[in-house]
């Protein structure tokens, strides 16, 4: 029941325009799995990212790939009409 009713919210949500930005965050070799993991952790929680993709390539290097939903405000002030 709730994965029907979360791709309701989905579809609803692409259909007004719903959009991810993206950042890639390249870590050296050098890093630490465990600051790699509080880099991450700090970013999903004050920056709303979330994981989308990481990749470990054979020197070392990670690069992992962030995402959030694009938030487009409308207005909610109402047309006065002029009288």
């Amino acid at each position: 029941m709730a994965l029907g009713w979360t791709g309701k919210k989905r579809d609803a949500w692409v259909a007004q325009g719903g959009q991810y930005e993206y950042r890639v965050l390249s870590l050296p070799p050098s890093t630490s799995r465990n600051d790699a993991r509080r880099l991450l952790t700090d970013q999903a929680e004050y920056g709303r990212w979330e994981l989308a993709r990481t990749v470990l390539y054979a020197g070392g290097e990670r690069r992992v790939w962030l995402r959030r939903k694009v938030i487009r405000v409308r207005s909610t002030l109402a047309e006065v009409d002029a009288d």
